[in-house]
């Protein structure tokens, strides 16, 4: 049997080498990087050789035709410093000519253990060649809204954190070169105070005249509109067909910002003007927004507390949402010529946005369509404003430095708030229910329930949707930072994970491996909710002598070592070896692979059908990786009796994953904390020793209620 499971491993480890070597990343050579140069500048006569722009610079190429300079190239390692997923960064080769176009962007090297075995390479390089037709002063975002300053690119689906990194690396680098070399004025910008309004400045005007000057603008939209906007994406069927319905109203909206006198007062009356430029604070500026037809701009799922869901505002980089401590009613309207409208309202710009009112700025309209039971597809109109020059003043410019951006991984944190907040949730719940697993073992139907619920988010949200599957492949680059250059900016990439990896280190010191093995992994997860199918539908189950099944733990520290040794000559093979988890393919990719690695997963998941868990208890180096620290936990939480083993084997016998010993006791190292033993041990109806003491006390109890009382006084007469 043993022999036997050495060659399986040995065979299994040689396919994935010879799999994966086909993906290997060749880095490009210098005489390579030169002909790709020369590809994109044809007329070039010379290429210079890499030379900083000054001291303590970028390092850059020239390319020139005789005296006449056409571009520069660099690689992105010479300018800007941002590891990737893997630690390290992604090298790029990037050109860009006097105007500031991109004349090539393209991948050297990289290390993304994601992309040297799974996701197809070539991806990468279609990715970085999206950067062509753009200019480095482009608003370029990885999956931006639908907003027309913002150009968004395609992520590849299971590799989003090294498209950012990629996105970052390519337009950092770009614009510090540019601004080193004072293209396009980016060496200095100017900044220019926000306007103010006149106060001073007040017109008597009606209805007519103000949309008519550009103080009022005007949004409409017809169900047409809505329908084309619509069109490629799942949602184009959920609209009307065409005919007339296409040119029925959708929505008239109407807005303006009420602080200038002379759309303020003649809108309002100069009473409840007064009285609203008295409530808002210096600073904050009003928009009265006023709309008609079949889509309300408000919204019905705004509830107290809430956000205005459909409705906000951009100004340059900024996206204003309101909030209900924004809003206010607005019902009266004195305006000669108002034609009525079924909705208005007032929103207050807060002064933290610092909205120019002198600056344009947009009302975005959001439309959602339903398209299942959880998805929508969302698109976005817009309306622009731009204020009368004679409303306003406008301060002289002031020249300052251009900003530095932001680290990567805050955009990332942003980016991800949704998920960040509904894992810190869920996490916050797994602490809860281990807190009182002594109250809720007392209560098996409820505490199962809420078991299989769980692991059933385990796999959708935090696996397939967030694709936060820890792997043995975040073990060694952690190591491997710590052999080398640490940076945690490398860990704050991906803020799942490092919020999981967090939570692991917590439950790891207090109460050893089972949190995350038996909650929080989602493939562990997904086997033992197919196991709990299987079980219901009365499929037979196998389980291995205890004595085979002891030996076959050590198969997964063997594997764990065997990696380790690997990863210490190459973090590369060993990140190759690692596929040995299925995770990549089962989760991350969810089986969009070569059938090879489908096939591997799908026995693994096909075989928990019949027992649980295999893959965690005999072959998955996490767990053992994760079981080694286990041995100094804290706490141990889970209860024996002096009974347990001797005489009563039952938990031993129920235990699902036989992390119990035959004497009674349990093996942190192999427990999934899953409880089921627990919930044994509090049943006076199932635990032997306390059926025992059960019917004990109820033959006493018996006892004493059956046997007559004895009257002294008579018996000493008689």
């Amino acid at each position: 049997m043993n022999r036997y499971i050495k060659r399986w491993i040995v065979t299994l480890f040689t396919f994935f080498i010879l799999a994966s070597s086909v993906f290997a990343m060749v880095p490009v050579s210098q005489q390579q990087q030169l002909e790709l140069i020369r590809s994109v500048f044809p007329e070039a006569t010379d290429i210079s050789e890499k030379a900083p722009i000054a001291e303590g610079s970028a390092i850059i190429r020239t390319v020139t035709k005789g005296e006449q300079v056409l571009g520069y190239a660099f690689e992105s390692q010479d300018v800007v410093d941002i590891a990737a997923y893997s630690g390290k960064p992604v090298r790029m080769l990037i050109a860009i000519d006097l105007e500031g176009n991109f004349k090539l962007s393209t991948v050297l090297e990289h290390h993304e253990p994601i992309l040297l075995v799974g996701i197809p390479e070539h991806t990468l390089f279609d990715f970085a060649a999206q950067y062509l037709p753009f200019k480095l002063t482009d608003r370029i975002k990885v999956g931006a809204a639908n907003s027309s300053d913002v150009i968004s690119l395609d992520a590849i689906s299971g590799a989003t954190v090294t498209v950012m990194v990629v996105n970052e690396t390519v337009m950092r680098a770009a614009r510090k070169v540019a601004q080193q070399l004072g293209l396009l004025g980016l060496s200095e910008e100017a900044k220019t105070p926000p306007s103010t309004v006149r106060t001073d400045v007040f017109k008597e005007a009606g209805w007519d005249q103000l949309t008519g000057d550009g103080s009022i603008r005007h949004l409409s939209l017809t169900r047409g509109d809505v329908n084309e906007a619509f069109k490629g994406t799942a949602a184009e069927k959920q609209g009307p067909g065409e005919g007339q319905h296409q040119q029925e109203p959708f929505i008239d909206l109407y807005y303006a910002p009420v602080n200038i006198p002379t759309i303020g007062r003649n809108l309002l009356g100069d009473s409840e003007y007064n009285w609203l430029m008295g409530e808002i604070k210096p600073g904050d500026q009003v928009i009265a927004v006023m709309g008609k037809g079949r889509y309300s701009f408000k919204g019905n799922g705004y509830v107290r507390g809430g956000i205005f869901d459909r409705l906000q505002l951009q100004q340059s980089d900024k996206v204003i949402s309101f909030h209900d401590s924004d809003f206010y009613r607005l019902n009266d309207v004195y305006i000669k010529g108002f034609p009525g409208f079924a909705e208005m309202a007032l929103f207050i710009v807060r002064g933290q946005y610092e909205f120019d009112i002198g600056t344009p700025w947009q009302v975005e309209l959001l439309v959602r369509r339903q398209v299942g039971a959880l998805d929508s597809v969302f698109t976005s109109f817009f309306g622009d404003y731009m204020t009368p020059e004679a409303y306003i003043t406008r301060p002289e410019p002031v020249i300052v430095e251009a900003p530095v951006d932001e680290p990567l991984w805050v955009s990332v944190w942003k980016d991800k708030a949704f998920q960040i907040g509904v894992l810190s949730v869920s996490l916050l719940l797994l602490t809860v229910i281990i807190f009182l697993q002594d109250w809720l073992v007392r209560y098996p139907k409820l505490l199962r329930n809420v078991r299989h619920i769980f692991l059933t988010y385990t796999v959708f949200f935090i696996g397939w949707y967030t694709l936060g599957q820890l792997s043995i492949v975040n073990v060694f680059t952690f190591v491997h930072a710590a052999m080398g250059k640490f940076q945690w900016d490398v860990f704050l990439l991906d803020p799942v994970l490092f919020i999981l990896w967090g939570f692991v280190a917590m439950t790891l010191v207090l109460w050893g491996r089972g949190i995350f093995c038996g909650w929080l992994c989602p493939f562990g997860a997904l086997q033992e909710l197919i196991n709990e199918i299987a079980r219901a539908v009365k499929i037979k189950q196998y389980e291995l002598p205890f004595a085979v099944h002891e030996r076959l733990w050590a198969i997964k520290y063997i594997i764990l070592l065997l990696l380790f040794a690997v990863s210490l000559e190459s973090i590369g093979e060993a990140e190759r070896y690692a596929e040995v988890e299925p995770f990549k393919t089962a989760i991350m990719l969810k089986f969009q692979r070569e059938w090879g690695y489908v096939l591997y997963a799908g026995i693994l998941l096909f075989v928990s059908i019949f027992t649980r868990k295999v893959y965690c208890r005999y072959i998955c180096p996490l767990g053992a990786a994760l079981a080694i620290p286990s041995r100094l936990r804290l706490f141990d939480w889970l209860y024996r009796r002096k009974e347990c083993g001797q005489p009563c084997k039952l938990c031993a016998n129920e235990c699902e994953i036989q992390a119990i010993h035959p004497d009674g006791t349990i093996n942190a190292n192999e427990c999934h904390h899953c409880l089921d033993c627990q919930m044994t041990y509090h049943n006076h109806d199932k635990c032997p020793p306390l059926v025992v003491k059960k019917r004990k006390a109820q033959k006493a109890a018996l006892v004493q209620n059956h046997i007559p009382s004895i009257d002294i006084t008579d018996s000493v007469k008689t």
